[in-house]
């Protein structure tokens, strides 16, 4: 990675959900000033444009943030934590059962049996927690864990521009409102040319966008690639498990030394 420039994750998870959530403003943005020459008004909008998108990628990880509680509850809990359960059957029991042994074996803790889960469900679910803490916390080598990082990626992204949902729509409220404005102060007038082509356009960007942000970003779409990332870590311990375990010695060259003719 190039020092200065952001990660991976950042760029896919953060940066991009900020762009599509901000994508009438931008194309507003760039075709209301000309950009055949280059003056303040080029400036101006250049660096409001970067200002809106570093807001936004901020924004994109603190609301993303903000809405995992509620999606984790009507989940019942973590996934990481949910699939762990004894009677959860998204793995099957006997997966489950290795997992549970590989996790428990590195925090060097006790797993809870059933009857204790259903005694005292906190107390496990804290158990699994710290199962889960330790297992993202030793698979972080993206070149190792593709799949898993690109899990990852893809549960962060829609995380992220859900949270930002909202401030998408108030933008292409806003932006929809002001371009029809603009186009019906100036049929008023009887002022038609390519400004109010362009503004029609724009108008029209926001309210698909709107469509798209209403009936594609969804809670539902979160959970579910929340869900597979889980699963995916939690498979994660078989690799980690193979690379604890005694590697295998090259076998000894069993080439016969040449014999000796003699010669009578």
């Amino acid at each position: 990675m190039i020092p200065g420039l952001p990660d991976t994750y950042t760029l896919r998870a953060r940066i991009i959900p900020a762009l599509i959530a901000a994508i009438p403003v931008f194309v507003l943005a760039t075709l209301s000033v000309p950009w055949d020459r280059f003056s303040l008004p080029q400036v101006l909008s250049s660096l409001s444009v970067a200002i809106l998108l570093f807001a936004l990628s901020d924004f994109a990880r603190r609301h993303g943030r903000r809405i995992e509680p509620k999606i984790y509850a009507k989940a019942g809990g973590k996934p990481t934590v949910t699939m762990l359960r004894h009677r959860d059957s998204t793995l099957d029991e006997v997966t489950k059962a290795k997992i549970v042994a590989f996790l428990s074996s590195k925090i060097a803790e006790r797993p809870p049996t059933v009857q204790e889960e259903d005694s005292d469900p906190i107390r496990a679910d804290a158990f699994y927690e710290r199962c889960g803490t330790w297992l993202r916390e030793n698979t972080r080598d993206q070149k190792r864990f593709a799949i898993l990082f690109n899990d990852n990626v893809t549960y962060g992204y829609r995380r992220n521009l859900l949270g930002l949902k909202p401030i998408a729509l108030t933008l292409n409220t806003i932006v929809l409102l002001a371009g029809l404005a603009v186009l019906f102060y100036r049929w008023d007038l009887g002022i038609a040319d390519e400004l109010n082509g362009k503004m029609l356009g724009v108008a029209i960007i926001a309210f698909f966008h709107s469509v798209y942000l209403t009936l594609g970003v969804t809670e539902s779409s979160v959970a579910e690639a929340s869900r597979t990332y889980a699963r995916q870590l939690l498979l994660s311990c078989v690799a980690l498990s193979e690379g604890d375990g005694p590697k295998s010695r090259k076998p000894k060259s069993s080439s016969a030394r040449p014999r000796k003719i003699l010669v009578k």
